[in-house]
């Protein structure tokens, strides 16, 4: 399921005005949210931004406020620091593996050299503490982490500076669906605005590079 799949069952329940009781959103959406989280963070295919915003907006409307968009926190926090860790120790099987791993090898295929270097720079001069602005950088949550493994930084360690991390990347993106929600009498209108803002933050800077001439193109 994708953040789009999300939306798309969130503006039917809203426009229909068939929403299911509290109780049962809870009791199916944020196991469901949970497992979708953890699984963006091993597998990358999930715009996990995307649908903890659509999650808060929904939450913002259909729940008493702030109690439902602070447990949509507090499970996507708790979610992608699973993922996280989960990945992690993946990766450190690899390492110490002499013939790697895919999850090794896969976390290489997706951080560019160029970025790699960046990460471990800013690692071997801010510590563990450069996973908080690695999370909330696009594409940035990779390169950083397969630095700490090439340094083969223990697992506690990694998670000391992966919590905050992860608690800073779920209040973004839980305020984004806030934003949406507040803007908008309607769920789905918010859901359709917090989407459009995670994947413009998600894709924007990527293709502004890409768009941006290079010193040779400008001369």
């Amino acid at each position: 399921m994708t953040a789009a799949a999300v939306a798309a069952a969130a503006s039917a329940a809203a426009g229909t005005g068939q929403v299911p009781p509290e109780t049962t959103q809870q009791a199916v959406g944020y196991p469901a949210l949970f497992v979708l989280v953890a699984l963006g963070a091993l597998v990358p295919v999930i715009p996990t931004g995307a649908v903890v915003s659509s999650a808060a907006v929904v939450a913002f409307h259909h729940q008493s406020p702030p109690y439902g968009v602070l447990l949509v926190f507090a499970v996507a926090a708790s979610a992608a620091f699973t993922g996280d860790l989960a990945l992690y120790w993946l990766g450190q099987r690899g390492v110490r593996s002499r013939g790697g791993s895919r999850w090794l090898e896969a976390l290489r295929d997706r951080a560019a050299p160029e970025r790699l270097e960046q990460a471990q720079t800013k690692l071997a001069e801010h510590g563990v503490m450069v996973l908080v602005l690695s999370r909330l950088v696009p594409a940035g949550r990779i390169p950083v982490m397969l630095a700490c493994l090439l340094a083969e930084l223990p697992l506690r360690r990694f998670a000391r500076g992966d919590g905050p991390a992860c608690l800073a990347w779920a209040a973004t993106y839980c305020l984004i669906g806030i934003l949406g929600g507040s803007l908008f009498s309607e769920p789905w209108k918010g859901v359709a605005l917090a989407v459009g803002l995670t994947l413009l933050i998600s894709v924007g800077p990527a293709a502004w590079r890409r768009l941006r001439p290079g010193p040779q193109d400008a001369s």
